[in-house]
């Protein structure tokens, strides 16, 4: 006999994933009033771009990269739950979304591709996320970053971006950690710094701003933290479709 979900259940995960993303938005930190949502970015016509690292890259298949709009070169993450999305909500829109992710990469990384894999594509709206690595390689003893380089990192690609596209409509997503898996008690109070200095930059820049930390901390008392991304990382396909949902209610003016 099949098992009902609980009422409290039900409404997290029967609701809409809507919903989650409210919880979330709602225990995020006050929003500036540079930053309040008020329209949607996604105008016809216009090219979406996802950047970051291996949780945006989500095994994404080089060989169709030049493909907007197609599964394999979107991945199998959050970026293509978005987009699909997206494009089953207006599908004459002529929306064309790509992803550019590339797995382990920091910022300064971002920044050496950036030509080729962000301003030649010319995008209309960027969404990056990135800080994960950042923290983690530091911790593995793989690269000597700190906050204070992520930030300045950071603030010189978004300023850059600007510079070349200054049309450009800018996404900041928060980079975030659950705690299981590869996250250790080490990583902290460390990495709400890396999450600080990415509102810092958004705010800068005046971007909209994802916040994924606050949706998982939300989603975590409806399943535990393994359920949303079994490293602590890398989300499931649970925690890829709540991010996309996120993504599109600050993206396309749901939630401010």
């Amino acid at each position: 006999m099949r098992t009902e979900p609980t009422p409290s259940r039900r409404t997290f995960l029967g609701a809409s994933l809507a919903t989650a993303s409210g919880i979330g938005l709602a225990g995020c930190a006050s929003v500036s009033a540079s930053n309040q949502v008020s329209s949607s970015l996604l105008a016809r016509g216009r090219n979406v771009l996802f950047q970051g690292d291996s949780i945006t890259d989500a095994d994404r298949d080089r060989d169709h990269a030049a493909e907007p709009n197609v599964q394999p070169a979107l991945g199998e993450g959050y970026a293509w739950f978005a987009a699909s999305g997206m494009l089953t909500a207006a599908p004459n829109s002529g929306l064309r979304v790509w992803n550019r992710g590339v797995s382990g990469h920091k910022v300064f990384q971002l920044a050496e591709r950036w030509q080729k894999d962000c301003l030649d594509l010319a995008p209309d709206v960027l969404s990056i996320l990135i800080g994960v690595n950042d923290i983690w390689h530091s911790k593995s003893g793989n690269y000597q970053g700190t906050v204070e380089i992520y930030e300045r990192d950071y603030d010189a690609l978004l300023t850059r971006t600007l510079q070349a596209l200054p049309k450009v409509q800018l996404v900041v997503c928060e980079p975030f950690v659950l705690r299981c898996g590869a996250v250790q008690d080490s990583w902290f109070p460390e990495f709400d710094q890396y999450r600080a200095a990415a509102r810092r930059v958004a705010d800068h820049h005046g971007a909209r701003f994802v916040p994924f930390q606050a949706m998982f901390d939300a989603a975590i008392a409806y399943a535990p933290p393994e359920h949303w991304a079994k490293d602590g990382v890398h989300p499931s396909a649970a925690g890829a479709s709540l991010m996309a949902q996120t993504w599109r209610d600050v993206v396309e003016g749901r939630r401010g």
